[in-house]
């Protein structure tokens, strides 16, 4: 199966917040912007992958990520949250392509790499809809619908358990390290510096963390 991957990202001015450990507010939306970049290259550079579309209607974001080639889907959704951008997203890719497999995927893997995210795809492959929990256990960085599913988004706090409660199978593939890992917090950050982020998150990390020894 080959997926159209579906990737939220709000407003970049109110993007990251939990990152005031480690970012000050005039970083952050470059931090937010270049999590983006690198995921969606990663998953643009993935063979399981279709396409993507990214459900923004920040307009910086949009042109750097389209760029990219990214099919860049307007929020539409003003107020309505994460779990209605993806909702929103998921229906424009059906109206398309009425039998595509989807997936949901965070905007802050900047860690991601193409070969694992195709596994957890492959694996995902097997189930009607599926998700993959984040580093931390608790949230999740993936939810997948095969085709003719419906995808029912369940993110936010505790989404692990949501999702589970849903019907949805939890995906548990070893060695996908950088599918998992998110970044919400400066601990985030320096955890997905150690696996080895993109380019463009290296460079904007690099004026915030000091080298090491």
């Amino acid at each position: 199966m080959h997926w159209t991957l579906v990737i939220p990202l709000k407003p970049l001015a109110r993007a990251k917040s939990r990152l005031s450990d480690a970012a000050p507010d005039v970083l952050r939306p470059g931090l937010a912007l270049a999590f983006a970049q690198d995921t969606v290259a990663a998953a643009l550079a993935c063979g399981a992958v279709r396409d993507v579309a990214v459900v923004t209607d920040d307009p910086l974001a949009a042109r750097e990520l389209g760029g990219l080639g990214a099919r860049v889907v307007p929020e539409a959704t003003a107020g309505g949250g994460l779990n209605a951008a993806l909702a929103h997203g998921a229906s424009v890719v059906r109206r398309r392509r009425p039998g595509a497999g989807v997936a949901a995927l965070n905007a802050d893997l900047p860690a991601l790499r193409p070969a694992e995210l195709a596994r957890v795809l492959d694996a995902a492959a097997e189930f009607p809809r599926a998700f993959l929990a984040d580093a931390a256990g608790i949230g999740t960085t993936l939810l997948t619908a095969s085709s003719g599913v419906e995808l029912r988004p369940e993110f936010g706090p505790d989404s692990r358990a949501r999702h589970a409660g849903s019907g949805a199978a939890e995906l548990l593939v070893p060695d996908v390290e950088s599918v998992r890992q998110d970044v919400d917090t400066g601990a985030d950050l320096r955890a997905a510096l150690a696996l080895g982020v993109g380019p463009r998150t290296a460079a904007a990390a690099a004026r915030l963390l000091p080298a090491g020894p």
